[in-house]
This record gives C-alpha cells, sequence and structure tokens, in this order.
C-alpha cells in the first residue's frame, strides 16, 4: 500500500500500535553483532521450533504467537558482556548467556510456567545472587536512553514495529504544525551540539547553510564511525534505522532540500542491509519519493559506502568521497555549510545527532535543553570498553562523571585491579588519569583537560597498560590512516612514531620527549585537518598525565607496567606449585623445571610472547 496522506499513515500507524498492544507478553532476542557472534540467529531460530513443537501446550495455557506473544530479533541491548541476551516484556525479566539448549527450559519454564530460570540471570561480580529485572541492574538503571531509546526493543526491519511506537510522528508534526524555520528554531533552541566529534551546535549549523542560499542544497548523515573501541553510530543504524532516517526527513524539511545521503563506513555491512530495507520500504509506501503524503515535499535519499578510510570522517574529505574522488580534507577556511558536496550547501551531521532530532521535535526544544548542562545539553552514548567489567553501549545525561559512568555503570575494572587511565575521544582524543574520574563528561570539560568527547568511545585502561605503548598505537593507526595530502600530518606522524618506538626501546635520554613536545606542536600548527592537527593528543595527554612512564623508559631502562618487550625480563617467584602448565604453553620452550618443583625461564631464549603469565593460575610469573 501506499500512503497518500497524514491520516491513512495515522491510521496504519494505529492499527499496528493496536496489534503490537495486544501482546501480554514479548520475547526480545538481541542480535547485534556481539550477541549474533554467539549465536543470536540460532536462539531465535531454535525458539520458534521450540514454540512450534510445544503448540498444544501454549494453546492450553492460551498462549498464540503472533496473537498474544511477539516473538522479535532486535538490535543490541548493550550489554555486550553478558550476550547472547533475552528479555521478556512487560516482565522486564533480563537472562544473559543464553544458548541454543537452553531454548527448551526457557520455553517450558518461563514462557509456559511464568517461573525464572536463576542460573540465566545476571551476576553482578562478587554476588553469587542474579538480578531478575535490568530495571534493577545498575548498568541499565543509571542510564537515560534517547538516541538509543528504540534500539533493543523492536524489529529494525519492520516499519509496522516502528509506527506502533509512534514512528513518523515528529515527521508528520513538522509536516503539518511546523514551518520549517520553526523546525530550525526547534533544533537551536535545544543547544543540540553534533554527536560525532566537533560539537558544533546543530541549529547554528543548520542556519548557516540556509544562509548560504543556492537552490541547490544537500543534507548528508555520518555514519563512517571509525575510531577504535567506538560502536554506538553502528548500534544505532543497525537496531533503529528508521529513527535515523526520520531525523534526516526532519532535517530535509527544514533545510529544504531534496537530497540526502546517508555514508556508511564499509566494515557495517549490517547496518548497510538494515538501512536499505528501511529505505527500499519507505519509498514502497511513499514515505519517500515524490510529493510525500500529498504534500508538496520531496526526497530521496542513498546510501554511499565508505572504503574504510578513517580520514573520511571529516567532512570535506567525506564529500570528496561521495563525489567519486579520493578522500581528501579541503582547507578549512572553506565551510561545507556554504561550499560542501559539489560546492553546493551542504548540513552532514552524525546519526546519534539525527536520532535526537527526532526527539527533540516529539518532546520540545525546552524538555532536552533542561538535560545535561548548560553548554551540553542533553544524553550522549558511548561504548565502554577495554578492562571495564560492563563492557557494552549506554547512553548518560551530559555532565555524568566518568567515575560514574566507570565504576557504577561499568562495574568497576576487571579483577578489580587499579585504574590507571580511560581514553576518550579516538585517535584525536587523550588519556586521562585516576585524579580525572571526577570530571563531568561534557565536550568543553574533556577538552580542556586534554581529550575529547569526540564520537562517544571510551576505553578503559588498568595498571598493567603501558601509557607509551597506548600513545605508540594510536601514532601508529593514524599513520596508516593519513590521507597523506599535507607534510606536518604525513611526516609529522612517522617521526613521532619514530621517536615513540626509541622511548620503548629505551633508546635515548630526557631530551627526547622535548623533541617530541615541538614535533607535537608543529603538527597541531601546520596540519591541514582535524586529523593531523588532534594527533598529537594521545601523545601529549600521555605526556601530561604520565611522564614518569617515560622517564622510566628513557632513564631507568624499564617499562613499569611490564609491556614493552625490549625493557622487560619475565622470572618465576616462588608462588609457583611446579604445575607445569607454563611450560606446556612456552612456544619456544624456554621454560624447565620438575614437576611440583621450581620452574626457571631461560632470559635468552625468552620472546617475551607473555602467554607463562597469562596461564598461570597462582601470579608466579613477573617481570623486572
Amino acid at each position: 500500500m501506499k500512503f497518500r496522506s497524514i491520516s491513512e499513515l495515522r491510521d496504519y500507524a494505529a492499527k499496528a500500535n493496536k496489534k503490537r498492544e495486544a501482546y501480554t507478553r514479548q520475547v526480545f532476542v538481541c542480535a547485534g553483532p556481539g550477541c549474533l557472534a554467539r549465536g543470536g540467529l540460532e536462539i531465535v531460530q531454535a525458539l520458534r521450533d521450540e514454540l512450534t513443537k510445544r503448540k498444544k501446550d501454549l494453546d492450553r495455557s492460551g498462549i498464540k504467537v503472533g496473537i498474544n506473544l511477539g516473538l522479535t530479533e532486535t538490535g543490541c541491548h548493550g550489554l555486550c558482556e553478558a550476550g547472547p541476551l533475552v528479555t521478556f516484556e512487560p516482565d522486564k525479566l533480563f537472562y544473559t548467556h543464553v544458548s541454543v539448549k537452553d531454548i527448551p527450559e526457557v520455553v517450558e519454564t518461563t514462557i509456559l510456567g511464568g517461573k525464572i530460570i536463576p542460573r540465566l540471570l545476571y551476576k553482578i561480580s562478587g554476588n553469587g545472587k542474579g538480578i531478575a529485572r535490568y530495571t534493577d541492574i545498575p548498568f541499565y538503571s543509571h542510564q537515560t536512553r534517547i538516541a538509543l531509546r528504540n534500539v533493543g526493543t523492536i524489529d529494525p526491519k519492520s516499519l509496522d514495529d516502528y509506527l506502533a511506537i509512534g514512528g513518523f510522528k515528529a515527521f508528520y508534526k513538522a509536516l503539518t504544525k511546523l514551518t520549517p524555520d520553526q523546525v530550525v528554531d526547534a533544533v537551536d533552541k535545544s543547544k543540540l551540539r553534533g554527536r560525532g566529534g566537533g560539537g558544533y551546535l546543530t541549529g547554528k549549523k543548520w542556519k548557516s547553510c540556509l544562509k548560504a542560499g543556492g537552490d541547490v542544497r544537500y543534507l548528508i548523515c555520518n555514519g563512517d564511525e571509525g575510531d577504535p573501541g567506538a560502536f554506538m553510530d553502528r548500534a544505532i543504524m543497525e537496531g533503529d534505522p528508521y529513527a535515523v532516517i526520520e531525523g534526516m526527513m526532519i532535517g530535509a524539511y527544514a533545510l529544504q532540500t531534496d537530497k540526502a545521503y546517508i555514508y556508511v563506513r564499509n566494515e557495517y555491512p549490517l547496518a548497510v542491509k538494515h538501512l536499505q530495507l528501511a529505505i527500499d520500504r519507505l519509498r514502497e509506501v511513499g514515505l519517500l519519493g515524490k510529493k510525500i503524503l500529498g504534500t508538496d515535499f520531496s526526497l530521496n535519499i542513498q546510501i554511499n559506502r565508505g572504503g574504510g578510510a578513517f580520514v573520511c570522517g571529516e567532512s570535506s574529505a567525506l564529500m570528496r568521497s561521495l563525489e567519486g574522488k579520493v578522500g581528501e580534507p579541503r582547507a578549512k577556511y572553506v565551510h561545507s555549510v556554504v561550499a560542501g558536496l559539489y560546492d553546493k550547501p551542504t548540513v552532514l551531521n552524525n546519526v546519534e545527532t539525527w536520532t535526537c532530532v527526532v526527539a527533540i521535535i516529539n518532546n520540545g526544544a525546552d524538555w532536552f535543553a533542561r538535560m545535561g548542562t548548560e553548554n551540553s545539553s542533553g544524553t550522549k552514548a558511548f561504548s565502554l570498553v577495554g578492562k571495564v567489567k560492563n563492557t557494552g553501549l549506554i547512553e548518560v545525561p551530559m555532565g555524568t562523571s566518568i567515575r560514574h559512568i566507570i565504576y557504577d555503570l561499568g562495574g568497576g575494572i576487571i579483577n578489580d585491579r587499579p585504574f590507571k587511565a580511560v581514553q576518550t575521544g579516538g585517535p584525536s582524543g587523550g588519556c586521562l588519569p585516576e585524579s580525572k574520574l571526577d570530571l563531568p563528561v561534557d565536550f568543553d570539560t574533556l577538552t580542556q583537560a586534554g581529550s575529547m568527547m569526540g564520537s562517544g568511545g571510551m576505553i578503559v585502561m588498568d595498571d598493567r597498560t603501558c601509557m607509551v605503548d597506548v600513545a605508540k598505537y594510536f601514532v601508529h593507526f593514524l599513520i596508516e590512516e593519513s590521507c597523506g595530502k599535507c607534510v606536518p600530518c604525513r611526516e609529522g606522524l612517522r617521526q613521532m612514531d619514530i621517536m615513540l618506538d626509541r622511548v620503548v626501546h629505551g633508546n635515548g635520554d630526557e631530551s627526547l620527549i622535548g623533541e617530541i613536545e615541538r614535533l607535537s606542536d608543529a603538527m597541531k600548527l601546520g596540519s591541514l585537518c582535524a586529523l593531523g592537527q588532534s594527533a598529537p593528543n594521545p601523545v601529549m595527554s600521555t605526556l601530561t598525565y604520565f611522564r614518569e612512564e617515560y622517564l622510566a623508559h628513557l632513564k631507568d631502562k624499564t617499562c613499569p607496567a611490564g609491556v614493552c618487550k625490549p625493557l622487560i625480563t619475565y622470572f618465576i617467584n616462588d608462588a609457583c606449585t611446579g604445575c607445569m602448565v607454563c611450560a606446556r604453553n612456552c612456544p619456544v620452550e624456554c621454560i624447565s623445571g620438575e614437576k611440583n618443583k621450581l620452574h626457571v625461564i631461560d632470559s635468552e631464549i625468552c620472546t617475551r610472547c607473555g602467554i607463562c603469565s597469562a596461564v598461570c593460575k597462582f601470579n608466579a610469573v613477573e617481570v623486572y
């Protein structure tokens, strides 16, 4: 069918909502990438098969699949560490580490019997008692979800599901009750800042584009999320594609354009699939194309896949890539809102920003502006990864402290080891030490501390992390990703890598630190785009907060964290029980000793691979 008017769309949405509300119980199976890797789709199929097999028992209990029992394959539920995940509504029952072999019991005990299976419940580390409801789990109870509001609660492939929960209400509200200028004013009043890293005021960007004039404007959604450890935009595109598109439709109406693009990184095939399914379905029902819902508004959206270049996350490089050219940045005096794609006025916002636009139009600018801080309104989604117990996807109000995120939502450091640093903002960000744990997370505070918000990646590190090694990792990453157009970035990064390699090997003295700092200043001043200008941030932040580690490498010729192979030697202490596990796992057979007696490592043969330390259960392997 095709919706020829807003009333037809509303009537259809009401029917979809009635069907959804008829479900007295719903089963949601996470089909995000983490759960898929652990058998999420197999669990969905096993549930379908078991429900079919138990149809007579279900009938006797008055349970009818698709009538009063819904089974939905959703996007990421967030708590990736505990997957595969299955939740039950309206009870808010939450099962973790579910496997195919658990499904018969799930159907028998929980769906038919209405009882809980204790072994599948989430357990807080150190506490054997399971938590039945996800609303009682700190990881979820401390969140405020706006951008992620639908992810994990709907079928991302179903337009009916999206309409049933109020999808496209914001769009037809904008279309019928607001002028384009009023939409722009609402976004401006909300103080929404772009969630892609730069933190520019979205309303101000839109106004600048309109002010540029011209008959042709372009609108782009940036889904080229490339920061190591970041997957917020990916989860939204995979789990709630219609919300991304609705936000773009509202933006296109406000900016009076009929041309829009979604630029998605090539490594996100599931996101591309779900977005394309959504676009095709919306064209089929008349919500994309010519004269949408019988109005004069028209819009075409096209997906373009990136070539895997990190630099194409930068706006001008992304636009050149869309044009079919090499993805290289332009000089910063050329503003994309004036001369962007094909040198026409262009607005580019990232995935999370577009989903926030929908919420702002639905709930009002003041509602959004009241959350967060004075200069960073609303909420922010983060991917919490690294040495933290609860890795996954979270969303919290701006201004939430780093400590609250890591210890209350994240559950603290794995094995309760000492916290050392948190890296925010990806390769353009920095590493913050324990003394900064109480900093509020917002655009300006993180920048002042020597890091940045970035797109929202947050990598937690414990005391066994070498900060020199971390700095070297990000520099090496940027060497591979630099477009090479300007000398300060291209050659500066290579020289920075050589200098850090010298530190890792203990080759040099304290003067080498001064050379690194001078090179960093030159790169910041001379690089063409933000990639080169911010490339020294991981290095400079580690020098600011962990200078003693650099000095230990250069003066004492040792790596305090026991990471840098040229500066460490493994040995076995008196805690050794002679179990011989380390000897059996050593790839170069450099460990000798009899069973139940102290073992010895031959340092001349040892390759410092660390396997012996990893397999020892008695903490008997140390480094000096």
